[in-house]
């Protein structure tokens, strides 16, 4: 890299050694991952017995008391994705028999939780929702929905958006998410702590709607609620090249873009906490549905603690020391109680190295993940991959990490039986008490490129290693399989018509 480009790179607040390095992945690509086999249920995968389940859930919400416990919700962005059929209505000529989809959406309007807020907002411009529909006038509420000067739905982030009705009134997925954390993240002093990850420009309407309801949440259930924000880091955003992989230029900037969500890495890196719960702004249910979502957070919490502890135990006997004891109860904490796979030449290795090997694999983040059956056709999920150290550990992939070419990476991916709900739990504290510095254990060659075009130019955008996937590459897994009724992301705003959100 040239002094030039270098200066610019400073002057423009980046790490020109990162970028560096990041534009030798776009010109070298990102390696697959050696797949030995699907996580399956009796192979990486844990089924839960009912007393087991019991047993779990009995004993996180006591353990929880005397931890300090932590919702963190990815709410960053605009909901604009959720209504890109009806952008494109309204861009095109109105004729709703060209739109199966806005159709739907006119047909099922009085179901939706904004549709009060829709038709106040459509009678202040002396109009209303029967009476645009009797004319036919369906750009006019479109228009009232998404644009600023109605309900402003096209710009505002999924988090504050009308989700689900009550006879009390009705709520935004920021709400659900206050509900459940008094569900399942109740911890020391009766106290809720949420972490909102948002974007810049919507953190004040984010203040303001929980403002809004706290002090009414706080007396109904008798907590009190911490709640927190962050934004993603302007230095994890990555530079966008062109096809030749030459840095991309508009208007005399060297163009840099958000990494996607592994870059909340260092967002979830800051947060000082024994217990953290990570699901996604859009995966809620309304109130009749919360109990076995509740049931499984609290049991896969429940896990966590429990492996954890033992993971603690073994690790202070090898502190002790490395004798055929200490070992094995390592070995049998590594092998029975996380599932991981030794290499096959471990027998082989010395009493202090087999100590060492081990105290190295247990001395890290644990995170338990939920994982759902796959109904549709298998894709990213959970699999068994090959360490470099010939140890096996499991694996949230995507599709992209896969190598679809080698008809044994194929085979394994189309024997997937489960995928990924970001549904996680995770211990990031060692055994001494102390955080561990996440970034450590992330794997950068499970990275992600791929192809945009800005101002009608192709570009190449570089995501860093998601934060689910690559980023948690070196953690201890545990996979549990949970219900799919768990599982109810809003993706369009015609998910919200699903029974599971009316």
């Amino acid at each position: 890299m040239d002094s030039v480009l270098k200066e610019r790179i400073v002057a423009q607040g980046m790490n020109p050694e990162t970028v560096e390095t990041q534009i030798e992945n776009f010109k070298n690509g990102f390696p697959f991952l050696k797949i030995m086999g699907p996580a399956v249920p009796g192979d990486g995968i844990q089924v839960l017995s009912e007393e087991k389940l019991s047993k779990l859930q009995e004993e996180f919400p006591i353990s929880a008391q005397e931890k300090e416990v932590v919702k963190f919700v990815p709410a960053s962005g605009a909901a604009s994705r959720m209504f890109k059929d009806l952008f494109a209505f309204m861009d095109g000529d109105g004729n709703l028999s060209k739109s199966t989809f806005v159709q739907k959406f006119m047909d099922n309007i009085e179901k939706f939780a904004f549709y009060k807020k829709l038709d106040q907002a459509l009678k202040s411009k002396e109009s209303s929702i029967n009476q645009a529909l009797d004319n036919q006038d369906y750009k006019t509420i479109l228009s009232a929905l998404l644009d600023e000067d109605g309900l402003n739905y096209g710009a505002l982030p999924k988090g504050l958006l009308k989700f689900h009705s009550y006879p009390e009134g009705n709520r935004t997925p920021a709400y659900e998410h206050m509900i459940e954390g008094v569900q399942y993240a109740l911890g020391k002093g009766k106290l809720v702590k949420i972490h909102f990850t948002v974007s810049p420009e919507h953190e004040e309407k984010f203040r303001s709607e929980i403002e809004s309801i706290q002090s009414g949440l706080e007396s109904e259930f008798g907590v009190k609620f911490e709640i927190s924000y962050s934004q993603q880091k302007k230095s994890t955003d990555t530079i966008a090249v062109d096809m030749e992989n030459n840095p991309f230029e508009e208007d005399g900037k060297i163009l840099f873009r958000p990494a996607g969500h592994g870059a909340l890495l260092e967002n979830l890196d800051d947060i000082d906490a024994d217990v953290i719960f990570i699901k996604n702004i859009d995966n809620v249910v309304p109130d009749s549905l919360k109990p076995e979502t509740k049931k499984y957070k609290m049991a896969i919490g429940g896990l966590l603690l429990e492996v954890q502890a033992k993971a603690f135990e073994a690790l202070k006997k090898l502190d002790l020391g490395i004798n055929e004891g200490s070992v094995a109860k390592a070995q049998e904490v590594y092998t029975g109680d996380l599932g991981a796979k030794l290499p096959s030449d471990f027998e082989g290795k010395s009493l202090e190295n087999k100590g060492e090997f081990l105290r190295e694999k247990l001395n890290r983040p644990i995170r338990v993940c939920g994982m759902v059956k796959n109904t549709g056709e298998p894709g990213g999920g959970p699999f068994w991959v090959l360490e470099d150290d010939g140890s096996q550990s499991l694996q949230i992939l995507e599709t992209a990490q896969i190598d679809l070419n080698d008809p044994e990476s194929k085979a394994h991916m189309n024997a997937a039986t489960h995928f990924n709900p970001v549904d996680l739990v995770c211990g990031t504290r060692n055994y001494k008490g102390e955080s561990f510095d996440l970034l450590k254990f992330r794997d950068m060659k499970t990275g992600f490129i791929t192809e945009k075009s800005k101002g009608g130019r192709e570009l190449k955008a570089l995501e860093l290693p998601g934060l689910w996937n690559g980023s948690m590459a070196g953690w201890n897994t545990l996979f549990v399989e949970v219900p799919l009724i768990t599982f109810n992301p809003v993706k369009t705003v015609n998910d919200l018509l699903r029974d599971e959100h009316q």
